[in-house]
């Protein structure tokens, strides 16, 4: 059984703009101060594990012992079959060092080609304490891979991505109806449901 998060401060371990935007609406009705690595000049580790799991906790526990609070992380990506996985656990890394999301989705297109474009978004969320326990929750969406992309709304890969069941893109739909099937809003459930209901 998941240890309870006991309310007050919590840090959110990462820089990526569209990810605390998107926790920080998740975590709103649980009343938690929310801290961001940024603000607190934290610098972000190297993802050096080889699962979303591993790099989701690596994040998590080095943002909470510098902070010497709990802290949650999210390690995230899309995984495409016919690619082998990849971009995989390298999804933000395809986007190169400006993080230039237009360039690893026509890279994710080229190198598709004329394969089969099923995809799956994963997101595993990490929350560690200071005292090194940790809880891992994963949250998976399954669909289909477009071109050319279509939408400004979220971030990543959203734009060229329609999960199962709808004909619009992550990229086309409104944050609300996002957050309610979308693979983060999936592993927040579980991680409500263990550690803030």
């Amino acid at each position: 059984m998941a240890r309870r998060f006991a309310g007050g401060r919590l840090v959110i371990a990462s820089h990526n703009p569209g990810k605390i935007v998107e926790i920080t609406a998740l975590l709103a009705p649980y009343r938690v101060e929310m801290l961001g690595v940024a603000e607190l000049g934290l610098a972000e580790p190297e993802e050096t594990g080889a699962t979303f799991e591993a790099n989701a906790a690596l994040k998590a526990h080095a943002a909470a012992q510098a902070a010497r609070l709990p802290a949650l992380a999210d390690d995230s990506g899309l995984v495409v079959p016919a690619l082998g996985g990849a971009p995989g656990i390298y999804s933000a890394r395809w986007a190169g060092p400006k993080r230039d999301f237009r360039l690893a989705m026509e890279r994710v297109h080229r190198e598709l080609d004329d394969k089969d474009r099923r995809a799956t978004f994963v997101s595993v969320l990490a929350l560690a304490w200071p005292d090194g326990e940790e809880a891992l929750f994963r949250g998976e969406v399954h669909g289909l891979l477009t071109w050319p992309p279509r939408g400004d709304n979220g971030f990543g890969y959203d734009p060229m991505f329609i999960p199962d069941g709808y004909e619009t893109t992550f990229g086309q739909m409104a944050s609300e109806q996002k957050y309610g099937l979308d693979h983060r809003s999936r592993a927040f459930a579980k991680l409500v449901a263990a550690c803030f209901a």
